[in-house]
């Protein structure tokens, strides 16, 4: 189930919400939990048992390790590392097992048969989310949960359990105690909701098809291919940050804040800058719990730049089950590597430079991000810079172009400040009147597009 699906919008989300408002305050994580597991299990009911399982094994691991870690360290160490193997034991299988199978099999003389799994809709999320949790009971930096359903709730959850934001257990552990439920909450909910699904079905949807044009064509001039490449950027972006949007106004209706996952990263003037924006959870996740623990930049230049290789490493795999997703973590590395080693210091001193710089290597780097294999990236690469076959323009491009040209010029404009900045320089009382009638307006205009459009997908929902 999707968030903007009419099942999601008109029958899912008024029920929970109105049992929610119904139920006695002490009722509604249970109530909650119930109708996560619905959530989760719309599509593949039989991966709620490994839902389940995950939420037993993280809620255990956490009892043993607060009963142990001022008694028994090594008791507590041991414990914490079982967890640690069986969650990314269970991504793994479910994950890759079928890559690393094709991989082997190619080797002449080995054969490893591919079991054809159905991925676990939003594995990489949840497992990161559980496994922060014991990380953080060890270290000391939250309390234990005592309660299986309050625990399973908050790894259920079903606003961020699809496709994040990462929510780490500390950072809500107070409001799954204790949580202010009022109207000025629930409306701001509707709207960041509301900006999200317009995100998602107004823009991502629609400039996604020309995307989807490009990816699939024979040939590609220059202007074409950096016309796919950005519409792909654009719609990756809004797709993205329109889910989590999306996410943060569902925990605003049911009480909860989730941190923000995006700030407009396409702004950046470094790479380094970028993914401080970009993806704001995962990148966070990473620096605590893997950059930092082995040393981040304490120990000398040379071990950084090692880390960072290592944490790329991992962090363009944990994004998908193909090879290409390692190769984009260690792009990325490159340019952060450099960054860090001569060129962060020249492009701050030239934002503008430093702006341009930026999204060429996004832009670029998104293919190798989204295409299946390294041939097809170098073969759209070639095109984007002059060193294909078909030229730099042609009438195809300039009808596309004009037929895409709206929704492109406002997507560009909505994946900067500058609409935010004009909205809310409107007096508080006309806003005050305007702000219900346009979310009205866009509710309504999304549920004509979703009730008429075949093409709704969540590029995120991969991982």
């Amino acid at each position: 189930m999707v968030f903007s699906s009419l099942v999601f919008l008109f029958v899912y989300l008024p029920v929970v919400l109105a049992v929610y408002w119904l139920v006695p305050v002490r009722f509604r994580n249970g109530w909650l939990f119930f109708v996560n597991l619905i959530f989760y299990g719309w599509g593949e009911p039989v991966y709620i048992l490994l839902m389940l399982f995950t939420i037993t094994v993280n809620y255990l691991s956490g009892r043993g390790i607060a009963k142990y870690r001022t008694e028994n360290l090594a008791r507590a160490r041991a414990i914490l590392t079982i967890n640690s193997v069986i969650s990314l034991s269970l991504l793994v299988f479910f994950k890759y097992f079928d890559l690393f199978a094709r991989t082997i099999s190619q080797i002449p003389g080995l054969y490893v048969p591919a079991l054809g799994l159905t991925l676990p809709i939003g594995i990489s999320f949840y497992t990161f989310q559980c496994m922060s949790y014991p990380i953080d009971v060890f270290r000391g930096d939250t309390d234990v949960q005592k309660s299986y359903i309050r625990f399973g709730t908050y790894v259920a959850l079903f606003p961020q359990l699809i496709a994040g934001p990462i929510v780490r257990y500390k950072d809500i552990a107070d409001q799954l105690e204790k949580r202010p439920y009022t109207m000025e909450s629930f409306a701001l909910g509707v709207e960041r909701f509301t900006v999200g699904l317009a995100k998602k079905v107004l823009i991502a949807n629609n400039i996604g098809a020309l995307w989807d044009y490009y990816a699939s064509a024979g040939t590609r001039t220059t202007a074409g291919a950096w016309l796919g490449a950005i519409a792909f950027s654009l719609q990756l972006y809004f797709d993205f940050s329109g889910y989590s949007d999306m996410a943060i106004g569902l925990g605003h209706m049911l009480g909860f804040t989730f941190l923000e996952n995006f700030n407009y990263p396409y702004i950046s003037r470094s790479v380094t800058e970028f993914w401080r924006r970009w993806h704001i959870s995962l990148g966070t996740w990473f620096r605590d719990y893997l950059y930092i623990p082995l040393g981040g930049n304490r120990k000398g230049l040379p071990r950084q730049i090692l880390n960072i290789l290592i944490v790329w490493a991992l962090t363009g795999f944990w994004h998908g089950a193909n090879w290409t997703f390692l190769l984009w973590g260690l792009y990325y590395a490159f340019f952060l590597i450099m960054e860090k080693l001569f060129l962060f210091k020249p492009l701050q001193r030239i934002p503008v430079l430093g702006h341009i710089y930026t999204l060429l290597v996004a832009v670029s780097g998104w293919m190798l991000f989204q295409l299946d294999s390294v041939r097809k990236v170098l073969d759209y690469w070639k095109a984007m810079y002059g060193f294909g076959s078909a030229g730099f323009l042609s009438k195809t491009d300039l009808f596309m172009g004009r037929s895409y040209l709206l929704v492109l010029l406002v997507a560009i404009l909505a994946s900067t400040p500058l609409l935010k900045n004009l909205y809310h320089k409107i007096p508080e009382k006309v806003r005050r009147v305007s702000t219900p009638i346009l979310i009205l307006l866009v509710l309504i205009t999304s549920t004509a597009y979703l009730v008429a459009a075949t093409y709704n997908p969540f590029l995120y929902f991969r991982f």
